[in-house]
């Protein structure tokens, strides 16, 4: 059953510390708030907590917000809202990859293989995936490398089978825009370089078009550019780009302004699986392998076929860290399908059967049922729901279990590593609060373990929902909440 929240134990004594001050990297971070802060008991949290909720920069937000000892049987530090439900953002991927680990283990591989007839220089082959997101280019050489070692010599046909991952290949619920930018590619059963294309736009001067290249020009081969860009001498700054759906044209609009810095985007392939069967045709010819067509199929191979070659995808646990440390959202959503299928291996929809599975696992693990209601993998979609609890809840019980190293460990550590790499310097929090970061427009997330030096461990998570205050003031807020915590004495 779930432990009730209790209030924050009362001083026993107060032992004041200096605060060191100062420079990490060429800024000072460390305030005279930090300071001041610096040594204060557990009763005074909730006071200094409550001030930076009740501020002028929150006013009209919704916040929750919960702090707890890391050992569930223990104290509430501070609770705010903390059963009420929030969007999560990217803190969703916290619950992923949490299920994921506990259900599919940290050795949990995904095999990628090429099939066709035995002992035969002339094939018709079919490649079937099963949604590896760190499939790449690289890996596609390697199968036309063990094909041609078995002495193929032609391929009349090459079909990619795109059908492990049934129902939808981009989430429904998410906006229209994300479709097209790169951080919304996705994810079908062949994954490959993360199924997007990148680019570098580049000013030039005032009133002319944006210079716009190609990241990987080996990689857009038959593409074109509709380029409705233009450098400007001021004001806003934005690049909007995508695939034109059915053709092999991106288009970008948008502005920068001259003398500024180049910009990398991404943008998502609207055909995924079409995309790998041309990069893998290309890859064979460059073999040798003449290959006369390909195409993409729903349906399974026929009968009576061997596997030529394959490609094993690195262990679950290298996945984590580019989903929870910098936030990939492809990693997350295929995680998500991959439990899905793993649970449920017939289903039409593997997007609602993985939200099922991580639900499921989550209430497994004593997260309560009602504290989760999730849609992706990765956060993008502002129907995810969830509480400051569950998170706390979810970082308590993984803590417990034989995972608990590579979780923890796949987090980013603040003024260090990840999204968090730049945030807390020189404070206490500096590389003892490790967590997940989440932003979505007026939506500023952060949920974590958090080891000050003179107190028990922490589990945390911030939700910010709703606000019109500037991301930068937010963060800054949320930071100081944790910094806080971090000065605690255990008194």
């Amino acid at each position: 059953m779930k432990k009730s929240h209790r209030s924050a134990t009362q001083p026993r004594a107060f032992k004041l510390w200096k605060a060191t001050l100062g420079l990490l990297g060429g800024l000072a971070v460390l305030t005279q708030a930090d300071a001041a802060f610096a040594g204060m008991c557990r009763a005074e949290l909730p006071r200094k907590i409550d001030a930076i909720v009740n501020g002028y920069t929150l006013d009209g937000a919704n916040v929750g917000i919960l702090i707890e000892d890391a050992n569930p049987d223990t104290r509430t530090l501070y609770a705010l809202r903390a059963q009420e439900k929030f969007v999560p953002a990217s803190n969703v991927k916290l619950l992923t990859t949490a299920a994921a680990l506990h259900n599919l283990g940290p050795d949990f591989t995904i095999r990628t293989s090429v099939y066709g007839q035995p002992s035969s220089p002339e094939q018709d082959l079919y490649v079937v995936g099963r949604g590896d997101p760190d499939f790449t280019s690289n890996q596609i050489n390697l199968l036309s490398g063990q094909l041609k070692q078995q002495g193929i010599r032609r391929v009349n046909s090459l079909t990619a089978v795109d059908n492990y991952f049934m129902g939808p290949a981009a989430n429904p619920y998410w906006d229209e825009e994300d479709y097209r930018a790169g951080y919304g590619a996705p994810a079908n059963s062949l994954i490959l370089n993360r199924n997007e294309l990148g680019f570098t736009s580049i000013p030039g001067r005032v009133g002319q078009p944006l210079s716009i290249v190609w990241d990987r020009p080996e990689f857009v081969r038959g593409w074109r550019i509709e380029n409705n860009s233009r450098t400007v001498s001021g004001g806003n700054e934005f690049i909007d780009a995508g695939q034109r759906p059915g053709q092999k044209v991106m288009n970008v609009r948008g502005q920068l302004i001259a003398g500024t810095a180049s910009d990398n985007s991404s943008i998502a392939l609207l055909d995924p699986g079409n995309y790998f069967a041309e990069q893998f045709q290309q890859s064979l010819n460059a073999y040798g392998l003449s290959t006369a067509r390909s195409q993409v199929s729903t349906a399974n191979p026929p009968d009576g076929l061997v596997e030529l070659a394959a490609i094993q995808s690195p262990p679950l646990r290298a996945f984590i860290d580019p989903t929870n440390l910098y936030s990939v959202n492809i990693y997350a959503e295929s995680m998500l399908k991959t439990l899905g299928r793993s649970v449920e291996p017939t289903t039409q929809n593997a997007y609602t059967a993985g939200a099922a599975a991580v639900s499921q696992v989550l209430t497994d693990l004593g997260v309560r049922p009602d504290s989760v209601s999730i849609v992706d993998g990765s956060g993008l979609s502002r129907r995810n729901q969830a509480t400051p609890e569950a998170f706390v809840d979810t970082l308590q019980a993984m803590a417990k279990t034989s995972n608990a190293a590579i979780y923890r460990n796949s987090l980013a550590v603040a003024g260090r590593s990840g999204t968090l790499r730049n945030r807390m310097r020189g404070t206490n929090a500096e590389g003892r609060f490790q967590g997940k970061t989440g932003t979505l427009s007026g939506t500023y997330t952060l949920s974590g373990y958090l080891n000050p030096p003179n107190h028990p461990p922490l589990t945390l998570s911030i939700l910010v929902n709703d606000t019109d205050a500037r991301g930068r003031d937010v963060r800054s807020l949320i930071d100081q909440i944790i910094t806080h915590a971090a000065n605690l004495d255990d008194c």
